[in-house]
């Protein structure tokens, strides 16, 4: 399996393409911005897109969606309870950052805890983990160890708990969750660098705190 992180944005949200190296089959997670910039990344490296997963609907996590879409007719997947939050991504744009919202493609399925997500001889499974988000939701891999957080877990850090549909104690409980898997897990954050959860784990950040991060 193959990872490319591509920050991208005013935020620098990590749009991340992962892909099965034998098939070429693969999907792009949380495409924030930079549509054309991700679509030539894609054809660069030959991928044959089957998904656009976002793992929850924050504008900076999902505003060059329709541009992917446009561009390889993959399937859009998202947990229902974050449908607010992504039709209104574009509002939160323009309101965050004064640049022009765009607008968002219809979702195409609906994920919920336990669906695989499968491109080639990969399996991921989706984890939900509201909190930040009430859909926010992971994508891991047990076979490869690697656990896409989205906003939830950072290095050093969790995902921001004040906006007014975030909720702590949601948020402890999936933190708690995560904490359960393997301490060699790779988490993939939706900003910054990579970390573990055994790092995180060490450093109290993803249980025992809610410290803001993004």
């Amino acid at each position: 399996m193959k990872i490319k992180k591509l920050p991208v944005g005013e935020l620098k949200a990590n749009c991340y393409l992962v892909w099965d190296e034998g098939s070429r089959e693969g999907i792009v997670i949380d495409p924030g911005d930079e549509g054309e910039f991700i679509s030539e990344e894609i054809m660069r490296e030959q991928i044959k897109i089957k998904a656009i997963f976002l793992t929850h609907g924050h504008f900076d996590h999902v505003q060059a969606v329709l541009e992917v879409k446009l561009n390889y007719q993959a399937l859009i997947l998202m947990n229902k309870n974050d449908e607010r939050i992504y039709v209104e991504s574009g509002r939160s744009r323009e309101y965050w950052t004064g640049q022009r919202g765009l607008p968002m493609p219809k979702v195409d399925q609906w994920v919920k805890n336990g669906d695989l997500i499968k491109f080639g001889e990969e399996v991921f499974k989706v984890i939900e983990v509201p909190g930040h988000t009430p859909g926010s939701v992971c994508l891991y891999s047990e076979k490869r160890g690697v656990l896409f957080s989205g906003d939830v877990l950072f290095k050093n850090g969790i995902g921001r708990v004040d906006f007014s549909y975030s909720d702590p104690e949601a948020m402890r409980t999936s933190l708690i969750g995560l904490s359960k898997l393997p301490k060699e897990t790779r988490v993939m954050p939706g900003h910054g660098e990579e970390t573990s959860i055994g790092d995180e784990i060490s450093n109290g950040v993803s249980v025992f705190r809610e410290k803001e991060s993004r």
